[in-house]
C-alpha cells in the first residue's frame, strides 16, 4: 500500500486531469457553436420570389448520335415576382446525394432533353421556357411569372437520398470570415477574406427501394427548408 503522501499526489493528478478534460469539453462546445452554420432571418430580410415546383421526374432521351437512351432528372418550376419591385432572377440548381455526388443543372445536358420535356408537358405548360432564357429581369405580377425546368444528369443508384438546392430566389446575403485567410498574402480566389452565403431553398428527397427498383422508383419528398449556403 502507498503512503498518504502518495495518495495525495495521485488525487491531485486526477483532479488536474478532470479539470483539463472539462476545459477541453467547454472549448469543443464553444468551437462548435462558433462554426455553426448561420440561419436565414425568420422574416425575409430582402426580396423573395414566390416559387412553386413539381417534384423531380425521370426522363430517358436518345441523344443525337447515340442509339441507347440516357436518363435525366428534371424539376419543373414557376417563379413569380410579388415583391413590389422589379428584380433580376438568376436561378441556380444543384443536386447533392447522400453519397456526396454533386450535379449542377444543365451540365452536359443536350438541348434535345429540353425538347423532350417540353413535348411531354406541352398541354400543361405550353409556354415553358428554356433554362437559359429563364434568367433575367422578372417583372411584377402573376402575369409575368416564368415557368422553366432544371435538368440534371442522372445520379448513381446507390444514393438513398438527395437534396436539390435552389439559389437565386432571395436577395438575402450574409458574409462570414474565412478562417484560412492569410492577411500577408494578396486577396484572390484561393485567399478570400470572407465568403458570401445566400439564402437558398433546400428540397429533400428519399429514394426508396434497392438498386434494381430505384431504376423505376419516384423520389419521395421529405421536406424543405431555407438555408444560408
Amino acid at each position: 500500500m502507498g503512503s498518504p503522501g502518495y495518495y495525495a499526489i495521485m488525487m491531485a493528478e486526477l483532479l488536474r486531469m478532470l479539470l483539463s478534460l472539462r476545459v477541453l469539453v467547454v472549448f469543443v462546445v464553444s468551437l462548435s457553436a462558433a462554426v455553426a452554420a448561420p440561419k436565414p432571418s425568420l422574416a425575409p430580410a430582402s426580396w423573395q420570389l414566390k416559387f412553386e415546383f413539381h417534384d423531380p421526374a425521370r426522363i430517358d432521351v436518345v441523344l443525337p448520335g447515340e442509339h441507347s437512351p440516357t436518363t435525366f432528372w428534371y424539376l419543373l418550376y414557376t417563379a413569380a415576382n410579388e415583391t413590389g419591385r422589379e428584380v433580376f432572377f438568376y436561378p441556380q440548381f444543384e443536386l447533392v446525394t447522400d453519397r456526396l455526388e454533386l450535379i449542377h443543372s444543365g451540365d452536359n445536358v443536350s438541348p434535345a432533353v429540353f425538347d423532350a420535356i417540353h413535348k411531354r408537358h406541352s398541354k400543361l405548360h405550353p409556354f415553358l421556357v428554356r433554362p437559359l432564357k429563364a434568367s433575367g429581369k422578372l417583372l411584377q405580377g402573376a402575369d409575368n411569372a416564368r415557368t422553366s425546368v432544371a435538368i440534371f444528369r442522372s445520379f448513381h443508384l446507390d444514393a438513398s437520398s438527395f437534396v436539390i438546392y435552389v439559389a437565386g430566389l432571395s436577395g438575402e446575403v450574409i458574409r462570414v470570415p474565412n478562417p484560412a485567410f492569410d492577411p500577408g498574402l494578396p486577396q484572390n480566389v484561393q485567399n478570400l477574406q470572407s465568403f458570401a452565403l445566400r439564402k437558398t431553398l433546400a428540397i429533400k428527397y428519399d429514394m426508396p427501394g434497392d438498386l434494381e427498383s430505384r431504376k423505376r422508383a419516384a423520389p419521395i419528398r421529405t421536406g424543405f427548408e431555407w438555408a444560408m449556403r
